[in-house]
């Protein structure tokens, strides 16, 4: 069966020269300051910066993970789309500290508030985060969607997902030399708009190929749409306590996301991500001020909210179009023998539905948003780790280089990354799902970065010594995990001896073992600051709560007007709206 007729490829052909269109004219004033091709010139509007932000985010492990983790474990991972809530923390509590340093880089504003070495750490920590995650889940997810929707595809032996992950790569060096922030903002601003009437197209289609939401239901179960998910897996009897010797003792392991998992540790990730991350902050340091700044995070926050209803319902419509029947093609590629979805098949659950849901034409418009979404969430990677490398290390190597050097150095040291990200592919097609690897990785990553961020900014009495040995600590625990993880990951029957210390490290479900390291690292950062001298006040004025002046308060207090508060309180009632529906 072609799954792309060529009316379909017409209009992806037409897409994607419009996107060319709309990044060529964004750089229709050219300027070659670092200001300018880092941050845009800090001429974004806030519509710009939120559907910036919400196109990066969903470029790619929601496009190809979310859906899958949809129709394996329904709403679980809902939880993390109702952080939408940590963008109005940006916007509310850092968004002043952030404008008012008039920093290029999430590093710099961490030497602003600690040391230069904080900012070096930070910086080191945040690639080798964008290594294994944002570039190498990246290209994997290119060739999963290429898997889905060419899967006769081949090339000198190299089957659909091996081409589409490296015809990800190319396509998207190609668009990164198109250049700069403000092109990257701009493509994807519009991205955001085609990507959601197209994918809420496929929910609405999906349902009525499946005969309704209650049809849905029935078919799938209720449970599939049950947020809070018991703390010890079916079979296993008693709690926080060994269980019989061929099971698991029940708080090391759980593959569906239990509730205190969700509700204690999975903020810590989403703080993390939506606050401190370049990857994420470096669209709000493009604002003019921080009225635009925050107001662009507001908006993000209303977009975030979408993910729900277009990827993870459509991963469940899959699932029951599957397990019911109603689409053969679907039940012969994701269920297996004994009755069950496969895991590894699932990651094509969005790719599939597109495939075989939308009607010719619409199926191109959707596939075009969807590829050039994978493209723009790669160049955003790119451009943040550009930034990083470029600001944080080159230029403090070389402070008299000029400017084109420097970029072109930014540039080599992306290629670089994607080698390594490529590296990475065999260990995250060898876990349970996509989705599952991210959120594993930056769960291990994450904790101590978001320590030193909100710490340091509420509480002036902790100085550099405990920042760096709170990043030290977190980043070693963190390392720790993931290094004991991968021959798990890569061989299929290497394991750890049963009860040895490996072997407990290993089983320790993700989000426990990264809440253990955020209350390692909050507590070696309180130790060794007070056992240490007080840091200057001076030197961090504006940087803390306790060191924010009069003027500083009236700057910010005229930053922003009741509608702001308004559409914050009303993106608050719709999250404890969405928590309602799905806790039951």
């Amino acid at each position: 069966m072609q799954l792309l007729e060529t009316l379909d490829w017409v209009i992806i052909g037409l897409y994607f020269l419009l996107v060319v269109g709309i990044a060529v004219w964004s750089m229709r004033k050219k300027n070659d300051s670092a200001q300018d091709y880092f941050l845009a010139g800090k001429s974004l509007g806030w519509f710009v910066i939120g559907a910036s932000i919400f196109a990066s985010n969903i470029g790619s492990e929601h496009l190809v993970g979310l859906a899958g983790s949809g129709a394996t474990d329904g709403v679980a991972m809902a939880h993390y789309e109702l952080h939408a809530w940590c963008l109005l923390i940006l916007a509310w509590v850092l968004v002043p500290f952030y404008m008012r340093s008039k920093v290029f880089t999430m590093p710099e504003f961490l030497e602003r508030r600690f040391s230069p070495r904080a900012r070096t750490v930070l910086s080191a920590i945040s690639l080798v985060a964008y290594v294994l995650t944002k570039l190498a889940v990246g290209v994997y997810a290119g060739g999963m969607v290429f898997t889905g929707l060419l899967p006769e595809v081949s090339f000198l032996g190299f089957d659909s997902f091996w081409v589409g992950s490296v015809l990800i790569i190319i396509l998207t060096g190609l668009y990164t030399v198109v250049g700069g922030m403000k092109a990257v903002a701009y493509t994807e601003a519009f991205q955001t708009v085609v990507l959601i009437i197209g994918s809420a197209l496929v929910t609405i289609l999906g349902l009525q190929a499946m005969g309704g939401w209650s049809a849905l239901r029935e078919t799938v179960g209720d449970e599939m749409f049950n947020l809070w998910k018991p703390l010890v897996p079916d079979g296993i009897e008693g709690t926080w306590s060994p269980v019989k010797e061929t099971d698991k003792m029940a708080w090391y392991f759980n593959d569906n996301y239990p509730w205190i998992g969700m509700l204690f540790c999975a903020p810590i990730i989403g703080l993390w991500y939506w606050t401190t991350d370049q990857y994420i902050v470096q669209r709000v340091l493009g604002a003019p001020n921080e009225t635009e700044a925050r107001r662009g995070s507001i908006a993000a926050a209303f977009f975030k909210l979408f993910p729900v209803f277009i990827f993870i319902i459509p991963g469940i419509i899959c699932y029951g179009l599957a397990a019911s029947g109603k689409l053969p093609v679907l039940t012969e590629q994701l269920i297996g023998a004994d009755g069950k979805i496969i895991r590894d098949q699932a990651q094509q659950a969005f790719p599939l539905m597109v495939a075989h849901v939308l009607p010719v034409g619409i199926r191109g418009i959707v596939v075009a948003g969807l590829l050039a979404a994978l493209m723009s969430s790669l160049a955003g990677a790119f451009n943040a780790s550009s930034t990083l490398f470029t600001i944080d290390f080159y230029s403090k190597l070389r402070p008299n280089v000029p400017q084109e050097k420097l970029v072109w150095v930014g540039r080599t040291a992306t290629v670089v990354m994607i080698v390594i990200g490529l590296l990475w592919i065999p260990v995250i097609r060898g876990g349970k799902g996509l989705y599952d690897y991210l959120q594993g990785v930056q769960a291990y990553l994450a904790p101590p970065i978001a320590v030193v961020f909100f710490a340091g900014i509420f509480h002036k009495r902790l100085n550099a010594q405990g920042c760096l040995a709170a990043l030290y600590t977190g980043f070693f625990l963190g390392l720790l995990r993931l290094v004991i993880d991968t021959p798990v990951k890569l061989s299929d029957g290497f394991a750890y001896a049963e009860g040895s210390f490996f072997w407990i490290l290993n089983n320790i479900f993700f989000q426990y073992y990264s809440l253990i390291i955020f209350l390692i690292s909050l507590a070696v950062m309180f130790v060794v600051s007070y056992a240490t001298a007080a840091p200057s006040y001076e030197k961090i004025a504006g940087l803390t709560f306790g060191t924010i002046t009069d003027e500083h308060r009236r700057e910010t207090r005229a930053s922003w007007n009741q509608w702001d508060v308004i559409s914050s309180i009303g993106i608050v009632v719709l999250i404890i709206a969405a928590y309602v529906y799905f806790s039951g």
